[in-house]
């Protein structure tokens, strides 16, 4: 099954944050195939300052959720409009399986994938 996670809580809310990294964890670990997009201050924890600190009450380190998504072959799509308003650039994304994307590929996203999650 194709699994969407649409995550707009960022470090401000690390709970929830790092909830919609564990969903998207457990669900490749149960076979299924994961795609994850990032906006609003979600963009933000794609910098590795945040990967590297942010844990959530109950919801694991982001890092290790992080790790495990990569491993698995999750992909990350970023908010476009939302990285540029908080200084979000290549530099962050690189060595990562993340893209830049407009408000259509979320929608596209949605469309294509039998299950859709938000956090």
């Amino acid at each position: 099954m194709k699994i969407f996670i649409h995550i707009t809580h960022g470090p401000e809310h690390p709970t929830r944050a790092a909830l919609g990294f564990l969903i998207a964890k457990t669900a490749i670990e149960e076979g299924h195939t994961v795609s994850l997009f990032l906006a609003g201050d979600a963009v933000q924890l794609m910098r590795d300052a945040v990967l590297d600190n942010l844990t959530g009450l109950g919801t694991g380190k982001l890092r290790e959720h992080y790790d495990a998504i990569i491993k698995g072959g999750g992909k990350f799509y970023l908010s476009g409009m939302s990285s540029k308003g908080r200084g979000l650039t290549e530099a962050d994304l690189k060595g990562k399986p993340a893209v830049f994307s407009p408000p259509n590929v979320l929608l596209k996203l949605s469309l294509e994938h039998d299950r859709m999650f938000t956090y």
